[in-house]
C-alpha cells in the first residue's frame, strides 16, 4: 500500500498495527506480527524517520501519527523533492544541450560518437523531416518564438498528419505568445484538432525535437536567441543526454497550459507571463531580452514591465525587484 513512500513491508504492518491498537507495547505487537523484537526496533525507526511515529515525554512507546497527518504532511515533502529534482533536471539538461551545442560549434569536423552536426536552414530543415517520417509511437517538440516560418508550418502540417495517422503521439509545447500570431495560431488549432497535443507556456529554453525518445534536435545557438530558422543544429542520439532531455520536455509539458484554456491568474493577480517577467527583471535582462525570451514584441515585453511597476509601485527596476520580494511575488530560488 505504501510502498511508494519508500516503506517496507513491515514498517507498514508496524504502522497500521500501531493505529488500530494504540496501546500495544514492542511485546503486543512482536506477538501479532509474528517477528522478533530486533525487526520491530528496525521498523520502528524506519518509521520514526519519516515522521510517522511520535514520541511523548512520559509515554513508554511512540505514537502513530493520524494518517491524515502524517501521511499528507509525507506526500508534501515528497512532492516538494519532486518538485526541486524536476527544476535540477531541466536546468542540467539545458547545460547539456548548451554544452553539446557549444562542442560541437567548436569541433564542426571532428567526429564526436552520437552526435551529427547539421549546418543550414534547409539542411536543419530536411534532417527533422526526415526523423519524422521515420518516427513510430511519439514526437514531442518545444517551438519558441511567436510566428514561425510559412515553409515550416506548411510542410510540418502534411509530416505531422501523415504521423498522426499512423497512431503516432504528437506533443508540442508553444510559447503563450503564440496567440498573437494569427497563422502559428491557427496550425496549433488545427493540430489539436487533428489529433495532436498542444500546449503553451510563457518561455522554452530552447527549440528541440525529440523523436521516439531515442534522438534529439537541438539547435547550436540554443537559448532565448534561437531564431526560428535554425541555421545549425546538432542531432544527437547519445541515451544520457536524450533521457535528459526527455526529463526536460516531461518536466516543461507538466506546467504548460492546454491550448484555449482560459488565462488564469494567481492569488497575487499574476499571470504565468506576470511570473516570468518578474523573474527576467530579476536577473537584469534588458526589455529586449525579454522580448526574445517571451517570443513577444519589444513594444509589448515594455507594456508588462511598465504595469508591473505601477502595480508594485515602483520608479525602477531594483525597487520594482525589492517590492516583489517583499509580497513573496519572486521568491530566493527566482534571484539566483
Amino acid at each position: 500500500m505504501f510502498e511508494g513512500f519508500g516503506l517496507s513491508g513491515l514498517a507498514e504492518s508496524v504502522y497500521l498495527a500501531m493505529l488500530h491498537h494504540p496501546d500495544e507495547g514492542l511485546d503486543g505487537l512482536a506477538r501479532r506480527l509474528g517477528v522478533g523484537h530486533d525487526e520491530i526496533r528496525v521498523a520502528l525507526d524506519e518509521l520514526t524517520g519519516i515522521s510517522l511515529l511520535q514520541v511523548f515525554p512520559g509515554r513508554p512507546a511512540p505514537k502513530a501519527v493520524r494518517p491524515e497527518v502524517g501521511l499528507s504532511a509525507l506526500i508534501a515533502r515528497q512532492h516538494a523533492e519532486m518538485a526541486r529534482r524536476y527544476q535540477q533536471i531541466e536546468q542540467g539538461a539545458a547545460a547539456v544541450a548548451a554544452l553539446l551545442a557549444e562542442r560541437a560549434e567548436k569541433r564542426p569536423d571532428t567526429a564526436v560518437p552520437d552526435v551529427e552536426h547539421v549546418r543550414g536552414v534547409d539542411a536543419v530543415r530536411d534532417r527533422s523531416r526526415e526523423l519524422t517520417r521515420a518516427c513510430q509511437w511519439e514526437v514531442n517538440s518545444f517551438v519558441p518564438g511567436g510566428p514561425q516560418p510559412e515553409e515550416d508550418i506548411h510542410t510540418g502540417r502534411a509530416l505531422l498528419a501523415e504521423a498522426i495517422e499512423r497512431g503516432v503521439r504528437a506533443r508540442t509545447v508553444y510559447q503563450d505568445s503564440v496567440r498573437n500570431d494569427r497563422p502559428t495560431l491557427e496550425h496549433a488549432r488545427w493540430l489539436a484538432e487533428a489529433g495532436g497535443e498542444v500546449r503553451t507556456t510563457a518561455s522554452l529554453p530552447l527549440r528541440m525535437l525529440v523523436v521516439d525518445r531515442r534522438v534529439a534536435v537541438v539547435p547550436i545557438d540554443a537559448g532565448v536567441d534561437a531564431k526560428a530558422e535554425t541555421t545549425a543544429a546538432i542531432v544527437v542520439s547519445s541515451s544520457g543526454v536524450v533521457t535528459a532531455l526527455n526529463a526536460l520536455f516531461a518536466s516543461v509539458w507538466r506546467s504548460a497550459a492546454t491550448l484555449g484554456a482560459p488565462r488564469r491568474r494567481d492569488r497575487d493577480g499574476l499571470s504565468r507571463q506576470d511570473r516570468q517577467v518578474l523573474r527576467l527583471l530579476a536577473t537584469g535582462l534588458t526589455d529586449e531580452a525579454i522580448a526574445r525570451h517571451l517570443g513577444v514584441s519589444v513594444r509589448t515585453a515594455r507594456r508588462v514591465v511598465a504595469d508591473l511597476h505601477t502595480r508594485l509601485g515602483a520608479r525602477s527596476r531594483f525597487q520594482a525587484g525589492a517590492q516583489a520580494v517583499s509580497r513573496a511575488w519572486l521568491t530566493p530560488d527566482d534571484l539566483e
